[in-house]
């Protein structure tokens, strides 16, 4: 069913330019995002969802997701720190078979409320983590199982684990290399967990979908590129801020699209 309903949306009706034009935005953003810049990927899924429907865009997404995890794990794995991955990852990977049957047949109409309303909470909550005084967070185990089983759900259900996972690793303490090297591993892990549920159970990857991947991987590289020097001189709050005022409106958008 989710198979017919992605074929037509790619093949029979043509992606316009203006798809087109959101697709390549969320493909460097990805770029950008796996490069090192965190906080910024919930603009990448509220792009796709405008470009080509909330569902569809699942299963678009992760194939690029991978992709700029190979990177991602390639140029930072010297900073990795396994222990918290081992953490998080067995939690998360709950989350996501949590995620699998959630989401399979779920209409699409509850499925696009559903991923604004996660878009619009990731916002919240990201918002609410800045404006803390206090940067003290528990450190018990139920702590970590609580965020991973979320972030797993989440990354199924709209690849929006990222401000769960962040506060965990906000919460460790870590060093801005160790954060990034840590979480590319934690999601190139994921990512590949999710493939085949999405290929065999969701069907919202296909050889339809692969060739639009296929024409989007330059957005990714052209995004890879400029990430890597942002990450060493972007600190600017107003830009954070900003980055999750245009991340709400475009969840609102999603709503009406």
């Amino acid at each position: 069913m989710h198979q017919t309903s992605t074929i037509i949306i790619l093949s029979t009706l043509d992606i316009t330019t203006t798809s087109w034009v959101l697709a390549i935005t969320a493909a460097c953003v990805i770029g950008i995002s796996k490069a090192g810049i965190k906080g910024i990927a919930i603009i990448n899924v509220t792009l796709m969802a405008l470009a080509f429907g909330a569902k569809e865009s699942t299963g678009l997404l992760v194939p690029l997701l991978v992709v700029g995890d190979i990177f991602a794990v390639i140029y930072y794995h010297r900073h990795t720190q396994w222990r918290y991955i081992i953490r998080l990852l067995p939690w998360m990977v709950l989350g996501v078979i949590i995620g699998v049957i959630i989401g399979k047949d779920l209409p699409q109409k509850i499925f696009k409320i559903g991923m604004a309303g996660i878009i619009l909470g990731s916002v919240l909550m990201m918002y609410w983590w800045d404006q803390r005084k206090s940067k003290a967070v528990p450190t018990h185990w139920a702590f970590g199982g609580f965020i991973g089983i979320l972030a797993g759900i989440t990354t199924m259900i709209g690849n929006l684990a990222g401000a769960f996972s962040n506060i965990f690793f906000l919460a460790m303490r870590l060093p801005k290399n160790e954060f990034i090297g840590t979480a590319a591993w934690l999601f190139f892990i994921v990512n590949l967990f999710k493939l085949p549920f999405h290929i065999i159970v969701w069907e919202t990857i296909t050889t339809e979908t692969l060739m639009v991947n296929l024409k989007l991987l330059p957005g990714i590289l052209l995004g890879l590129f400029v990430g890597i020097r942002l990450v060493k001189i972007i600190k600017d709050k107003h830009y954070r801020k900003m980055i999750l005022l245009l991340t709400a409106i475009g969840a609102v958008l999603i709503l009406f699209r």
